[in-house]
């Protein structure tokens, strides 16, 4: 391919005139075929129309064969759909016009799974994968008219476990999850979302079906598939380019000109080139003119997301042959791994355009067992949730599905960074030729879809399989572990990561999560200990362990998962259950915990520090119990984020210089105890409503240390604050403070953690006056010249659960209307913990909640999902604290 031109037009549009045609004889049809297709089990005993793009189990619920798959038992009472074989059926027209095409392609975009696909009787092809897209030719197996089009899906669950059984040679574990689990075995034996045969969060529905659209595609000269722009940065000469990928099937060797440009860059190029027969991959840079303002990407609440149209138009002839345009965004990516002064090890953090960004965030599960059911608007509310809890990053973990473009285009669009696993998940895998072959295409067209995506600053080849092998989760033999080692450089490096590698240049590619990054590579890829706080990054979790207490923490140089679990509000299990499943010691209750002793532990963690519920009211018990889990998941995680927020700046003993906090997991798939802050539907738990203050982008942080309160003022802004911490000592039993401590303005540089106040807390409450640690609790916030910076924060000097004088608040509220929505204020008669706020099944959430009341009177807005009204909203209204519990 030959460069014919190198300037940047500064008159645009010039070229335009030149080439006014379409070339004779050229076209391109697109037929789609989703919508009504009919569908059938394997002895015909059920029939039923089914939509396309969908599932089996959605038609089957749709019709009424089956109920909400969600409702009580049925994941269990269905297990039966995935064991059997279905088929999809469709018939269509095949216009002489589409039959008159040079080429038709029958096309794709997502089996689900394991298929044999047939046109008029006749075998075009199989498929194996759920995350490919296929396509085969059909042009000489076209009639007129009723064009039988027939798709036979495999039982995944029996697929599986014959491909287990095929591999003779040694095991691949895991053989099949826990059984606490309810899950199907062998999942990592198909190339399927891995979840979907269950997780500790999620239930089991090995789905099948067309997850994705399917259409004819007909052609005569040549077929634009995919279209790549990724920008990048020459910093020797301090210049962008973008290159710029195009795949395309084209019928015969075509030659013409490529005409890249971006009218608001003031750049454009053309490029003599060829289309060689087939599927080929054209590559082109455009160099953007040095005089143009790049205007930057940047992630939530660090700047703006500006984005500028690419042009691409292919000439044949002087006629036009390709026309389309796409989104490009300027920003560079750098993982740095680096020697840190002070330390043993190397730091791990991201720079975006050049500055250090600390990651605040979450990891993101499926939204939903059924692919079909995640509509743009549960997406959009998901990502806006997050973003409005000022996180700037999400994790797309490795055990689900990559996901929609539409996910990613608004994570664009939002400023919302993603971290990209491969689909491998805590298990290890096969590696014969034909699994190989199916992950490479696999994984050749995910980077090919997705990394023109500004938002991906990061691709991982999987999620804690280092892991597994290091620390020997399957207990594999010494003698054995060589053929397990090989097997997984095979796969993720040898594979994975040379593909990535070729594919894309822009960003980096770790082998997996957790991992200690350079140090792990150069132990062979599995590091001895890949938790190691001083290299990469960790994923810890301990329910046994006081959560209340920072030390139990490990001070990682990136923290990409911890948790707790709790409960969902009795509002989203309502639907799903029936009054005998209301009680913490329920079958449904103990059904719906995929977590081996989870209700458990999530008392014995809350029992630590809070008193547990007691009433006598078994409703009631039930209720306050679900509160009681928020209360403990929030409070533990609030720690622990604000323990890696604080650590940004600091080494002590080596460790330090924490630069991310992706908590697990952000959202649910079902109603059920899980790690997650947002409930299934959309409703904000008790720990999302503290995430919006523990990710503020100015954030108090306190804490005690051998008996001595340190404050630290966090600041993720760009420019240096001068910043004093103002405590207010309150006693439980009064709303009027004992006394307020103030410290001196001292200087917190842009995106940084510093002490601010310091005291014993001893000196702290002799000069306060009538307080002791049982009686009293502080308040803290940050002000400069200005006022307040920030939330305010709250530190308990002993256990609520310990807490003297502690009354319950016998809070009223009063629901109004305003131009911005609803409004409820509250008065209290005392000192309230954990004030909740719930309006039960109206869909929608407030400005804050879970919070701790220390004022008489306190307004808190409401926006509502859907029309309501103040006397809705009242009867609804339900408000519990911490001493109404017990």
């Amino acid at each position: 391919m030959t460069l014919s031109g190198n300037i940047c037009v500064c008159v645009f549009g010039v070229l335009l005139c030149l080439f006014s045609g379409v070339l004779p004889g050229f076209s391109s049809v697109t037929v789609r075929l989703n919508g009504k297709w009919s569908l059938s089990n394997s002895n015909g005993s059920l029939s039923l129309p089914a939509e396309v793009p969908g599932c089996v189990h959605s038609a089957l619920q749709q019709l009424g064969y089956i109920q909400d798959p969600y409702f009580r038992f049925n994941d269990v009472s269905y297990r039966w759909i995935a064991f059997d074989n279905w088929t999809y059926t469709t018939t269509f027209t095949g216009s002489a016009h589409l039959r008159a095409a040079q080429k038709v392609l029958l096309v794709f975009d997502g089996v689900d799974t394991v298929a044999s696909i047939s046109l008029n009787g006749i075998t075009v092809g199989k498929t194996d994968n759920m995350f490919r897209r296929y396509d085969f030719p059909v042009r000489d197996l076209l009639k007129d008219d009723n064009n039988v089009l027939q798709v036979s899906l495999l039982s995944p669950v029996l697929y599986a476990s014959e491909q287990r059984r095929a591999h003779s040679a040694y095991r691949v574990p895991p053989e099949c999850p826990p059984d606490v689990q309810k899950g199907e075995c062998h999942v990592n034996f198909i190339r399927k979302e891995q979840r979907s045969f269950s997780w500790d969060w999620g239930p089991s529905f090995p789905t099948m079906g067309l997850w994705r659209g399917v259409r004819l595609e007909a052609f005569d000269v040549l077929q634009l598939i995919q279209v790549s722009s990724v920008p990048l940065h020459d910093f020797n000469v301090s210049q962008w380019r973008v290159q710029v990928e195009i795949l395309v099937d084209a019928v015969q060797t075509t030659n013409g000109q490529i005409t890249l440009s971006i009218p608001e860059l003031d750049s454009e190029q053309t490029f003599q080139t060829q289309f060689l027969p087939g599927k080929t991959k054209n590559s082109f840079t455009l160099h953007i003119c040095t005089t143009a303002q790049v205007k930057l990407w940047w992630p939530n609440g660090h700047g703006d997301q500006p984005f500028y149209q690419l042009t691409v138009r292919g000439f044949q002839d002087g006629f036009l042959v390709l026309n389309t345009e796409s989104k490009v965004y300027f920003r560079t990516v750098e993982l740095v791994q680096e020697p840190v002064v002070g330390s043993p090890g190397l730091s791990f953090y991201f720079c975006i355009n050049g500055k250090p960004i600390f990651l605040k965030g979450s990891n993101w599960i499926p939204a939903h067992s059924f692919q079909d059911q995640v509509t743009p608007a549960v997406l959009r509310n998901l990502l806006q949730s997050a973003v409005d809890a000022n996180m700037n990053a999400l994790r797309v973990w490795g055990g689900g599905v990559y996901e929609q473009d539409l996910f990613y285009s608004i994570c664009d669009e939002m400023g919302i960074m993603v971290w990209q696993d491969f689909m491998f998940a805590c298990a290890l895998y096969p590696t014969e030729d034909d699994f190989i072959q199916t992950v490479r295409e696999e994984v050749i067209q995910q980077v090919q879809r997705l990394k023109s995506h500004p938002s991906i600053i990061i691709w991982s080849g999987n999620n804690e399989n280092e892991a597994a092998l290091a620390t020997d989760w399957f207990s594999i033999p010494a003698s054995q572990r060589p053929v397990y080692l090989k097997d997984y450089v095979t796969l993720y490096v040898n594979n994975i990561r040379t593909i990535v590698q070729q594919e894309d240049q822009s960003r980096p590619f770790l082998v997996s999560s957790p991992t200690n990054g350079a140090e792990s590579e150069q132990e062979g890829w599995v590091a001895a200990n890949p938790y190691d706080p001083l290299y990469g990054d960790t994923h810890f979790y301990s329910y046994t362990l006081d959560c209340w207490d920072w030390r139990t923490f490990p001070r990682t140089r990136f923290a990409s998962e911890y948790g707790f679990q709790s409960w969902p509000s009795f509002s989203t299990l309502q639907p799903v259950s029936i009054k005998e499943d209301w009680s913490f010691s329920s079958n449904f209750t103990s059904h719906r915990q995929h977590h081996e002793n989870g209700n458990q532990q999530m008392l014995l963690q809350a029992a630590l520090h809070l008193n547990l519920p007691n009433s006598t009211d078994p409703m009631k018990r039930f209720t306050d119990t679900l509160y009681i889990t928020q209360v403990m998941q929030a409070q533990c995680m609030k720690t622990q984020t604000e323990f890696y927020r604080r650590s940004q700046s600091e080494i002590i003993e080596g460790k330090g210089h924490t630069m991310g906090a992706l908590y697990w997991q952000l959202n649910d798939i079902w109603q059920a105890p899980s790690w997650s802050s947002i409930e299934f539907g959309g409703k904000w738990k008790m720990l999302h409503y503290f995430a919006q203050n523990f990710f503020a982008a100015v954030l108090p942080v306190g804490f005690e240390d051998n008996g001595t309160l340190l404050i630290y003022a966090v600041s993720d802004l760009s420019h240096d604050l001068k910043l004093r911490a103002v405590v207010t000592v309150y006693s439980w039993t009064d709303l009027d403070p004992v006394c307020t401590l103030t410290s001196d303005l001292l200087l917190v540089p842009g995106g940084s953690a510093a002490v601010i106040y310091k005291q014993p807390v001893t000196a702290l409450l002799a000069g306060c006056g009538r307080c002791t640690r049982l009686t009293c609790l502080l308040t803290f916030h940050l002000e400069d010249s200005s006022g307040q910076r920030g939330p305010t924060n709250h530190h308990f000097l002993c256990s609520p659960k310990d807490a003297e004088g502690l009354q319950r608040a016998n809070i009223t509220a009063k629901v109004q209307e305003d131009e911005a929505g609803y409004s409820v204020t509250l008065h209290s008669a005392s000192v309230a913990p954990f004030v909740w706020l719930d309006v039960g099944n109206i869909p929608g959430r407030f400005s804050s909640n879970g919070f701790l009341m220390v004022s008489r009177n306190r307004t808190v807005g409401f926006t509502a999902w859907r029309p309501t009204s103040i006397a809705e909203l009242s009867r609804s209204l339900a408000i519990t604290s911490l001493r109404d519990v017990y």
